[in-house]
């Protein structure tokens, strides 16, 4: 995807907020300099600027001064513990902290900025094919009850519709959720946690559950998996996507998203029978196919 405009907070000072501003142009005409240097003066005026000090984080990041990007993304997360920048998974890319699940106001943040364009760049921009590589590795059969898991603007809904009786979407962006109610193919739309949700749920009320290009989020599938098999009847299909490479577990990689090694996506599905893992990529990245794996399984 196109990157969407950065979060800005501003500091509440004209003076701050003008300096941060010419960092971000000066970071977009590639003088990472001059707009580290910007960024550090508008923390100067506004010690509390979280949207510079993320700024800055990324800036001396990219100039190679890795510890002076720790302290701006830790000083940023201090400001900030929700944390809707995301500089907490900056510093587990530069090694300052462990593996984590993603904050919430952060994903929420980033889907509901891209919302209204979402569709497009990724049918258009990213070659993106998820929803079609599910629909294949599940086949055609027909599905009483299904939840489609973090269904964002519908695109999985629109594959898996006219096989099932009754879908359910949910997804923690309320705006991806506007998009899909806006398509009509939901007979339930939910603004929710996904694990939230599936906790909620009622046990074995889905004999269906999808999740397309969603498990990026996500750097450990255990907990999820096992929320996935309660919702599911005996019997019931779970198939998804994620991101790959040649290790066992999760990496954060420069998207910020996970990608996870075959041998933890067989142990997150240890609940159920493995129907298939297969190598595809779902999606493209600057001109190249993403490494990654289609897993069918079936509740024991």
């Amino acid at each position: 995807m196109t990157p969407a405009a950065p979060l800005f907070r501003s500091s509440g000072d004209l003076i701050a907020d003008r300096r941060y501003a010419f960092a971000r142009d000066f970071a977009a005409r590639g003088d990472i300099a001059a707009a580290a240097d910007l960024y550090a003066q508008a923390v100067e005026v506004a010690p509390g600027f979280v949207s510079a000090w993320f700024g800055l984080g990324e800036a001396r990041a990219r100039l190679g001064q890795t510890a002076e990007a720790i302290a701006a993304f830790q000083k940023a997360v201090a400001l900030d513990p929700q944390d809707a920048h995301g500089a907490g998974l900056h510093l587990v890319r530069l090694g300052a902290a462990p593996p984590g699940a993603m904050p919430a106001d952060y994903v929420r943040t980033l889907f509901d900025q891209y919302a209204p364009r979402f569709d497009t760049a990724l049918t258009e921009g990213l070659s993106y094919r998820a929803p079609d590589l599910l629909l294949t590795a599940v086949g055609t059969k027909r599905f009483t009850s299904a939840l489609d898991l973090g269904c964002g603007t519908g695109l999985g809904g629109a594959a898996f519709r006219p096989h099932v009786d009754r879908l359910t979407g949910v997804d923690l962006s309320a705006n991806m959720v506007a998009q899909a109610e806006a398509k009509g193919l939901y007979d339930r739309l939910v603004v929710a946690d996904l694990v939230a949700f599936l906790a909620a749920e009622a046990a074995a009320s889905y004999d269906l559950v999808f999740a397309a290009d969603v498990f990026a989020y996500f750097p450990d599938l255990r907990p999820l998996c096992g929320a996935c098999a309660r919702v599911l009847g005996p019997g019931g299909t779970f198939a998804f996507t994620v991101e790959t490479h040649a290790g066992d577990g999760a990496t954060l990689g420069p998207s910020l998203r996970y990608s996870h090694g075959a041998a933890h996506v067989r142990e997150a599905l240890s609940g159920f029978r493995l129907l298939a893992l297969e190598p595809a990529s779902s999606r493209t990245e600057a001109g190249a196919p993403v490494p990654g794996l289609v897993a069918v399984a079936e509740r024991r």
